[in-house]
């Protein structure tokens, strides 16, 4: 659920003489689950497979400019979606969601079911508001299976840390990007995966100073990543749990190796970041972090190099944050198009409800 910069996506399009899609294979894509989503060059999904260990490249054929009003407005959606794979609501998850920028049709990452022989789902979303199922038994697909994934057991919470294998992704000059946990001893992992895939390297160990639990922290994954230029030099600005916002030089995050990242905001505990963008508004650019309990955050992208690192125990510091008032139970977000966000709301009644809204 992400925006690709300029220095991203943009440019990946512009080489017209690459088929992508000629590294890829028809067949099934054997997933054991659909979590993370990102869009590459011509229409190809990134899906990452926490349970797997793997990221998956998948041809949507999805490559025609998007036509219509240029919004997308679905009531429902999560009881539209169950009707459409012939079970409840009740019974299914919805994981992650993604803007594909070329046709501006929308994919969700859906689990049927639950616990561990629940079935990973793809859909697609129309700005008719059509739902349909994106088929995974033969489709042309590529897989990439990361080494030394975290382990499949239980934390201190009785939570599966299999499932934080893979918690973002973005696509990067030519490179899938993946944050999540490895079974090193600094587990925290940011790997580079060049695409078309090839080997897959260990990847990364990344080490922050959290400024609310006043350490350092090696063991806490990335829970969601924008590509952003600061400064003419490519970052990674990633944001973690009871939520430091800390920046990656895209030069440093080299495999094998340990970098530490510059903690430029403490942004309050208790809360879980989901999902940021970049945009521009009135020539300045913004970062819009939706949350799991502070709700929707709009902040300045601008003179980011200018913040002293956070190196000792803060409360809020750094970075300022406005909330947007009138933004709440966003569970899922990704930019639509320059003056337009895509939102995935939980509504008073429990459903949830697919919204176009005007960036702030």
């Amino acid at each position: 659920m992400r925006l690709v910069t300029t220095f991203t996506l943009l440019a990946s399009l512009a080489v017209a003489a690459v088929d992508y899609s000629s590294s890829l294979t028809q067949g099934k894509a054997d997933m054991k689950s659909a979590g993370s989503l990102a869009f590459g060059p011509d229409g190809i999904l990134f899906v990452g497979d926490s349970v797997g260990a793997a990221v998956f490249a998948i041809d949507t054929q999805d490559r025609k400019p998007g036509k219509g009003s240029g919004t997308v407005e679905i009531a429902g959606i999560n009881e539209k979606i169950a009707a459409l794979l012939g079970t409840a609501a009740d019974q299914i998850l919805v994981n992650d969601m993604a803007v594909n920028p070329l046709s501006k049709n929308v994919y969700l990452s859906v689990s049927r079911g639950k616990g561990p022989d629940a079935i990973p789902v793809i859909v697609r979303a129309g700005h008719s508001g059509k739902l349909e199922e994106v088929s995974l038994d033969k489709v042309k697909h590529s897989r990439a299976g990361l080494p030394n994934p975290v382990e499949a057991k239980k934390d201190a919470r009785g939570n599966n840390l299999r499932m934080d294998s893979i918690t973002d992704l973005a696509y990067v000059d030519g490179k899938v990007f993946v944050a999540g946990l490895s079974n090193e001893e600094f587990s925290s992992n940011l790997r580079s995966i060049p695409f078309p895939f090839k080997a897959v390297e260990n990847g990364t160990s990344v080490e922050i100073y959290h400024g609310q639990h006043g350490r350092f922290e090696t063991n806490s994954p990335v829970r969601t990543f924008v590509p952003y230029e600061i400064k003419s030099e490519s970052y990674l600005l990633a944001a973690y749990t009871c939520t430091p916002l800390v920046k990656f030089p895209v030069a440093s995050l080299k495999p094998g190796t340990k970098v530490m990242g510059t903690t430029i905001a403490e942004l309050g505990n208790r809360n879980r970041p989901l999902d940021m963008v970049i945009y521009q508004k009135s020539g300045h650019d913004f970062i819009l972090m939706n949350n799991s309990s502070r709700g929707v955050m709009k902040m300045s992208a601008e003179n980011l190099d200018k913040f002293e690192p956070i190196k000792s125990q803060t409360e809020l510091q750094g970075v300022k944050y406005e909330t947007i008032a009138g933004l709440k139970g966003v569970e899922q977000l990704d930019k639509l198009d320059k003056e337009n966000a895509l939102m995935l709301v939980r509504n008073d009644g429990g459903s949830l409800d697919l919204k176009t809204v005007a960036l702030p």
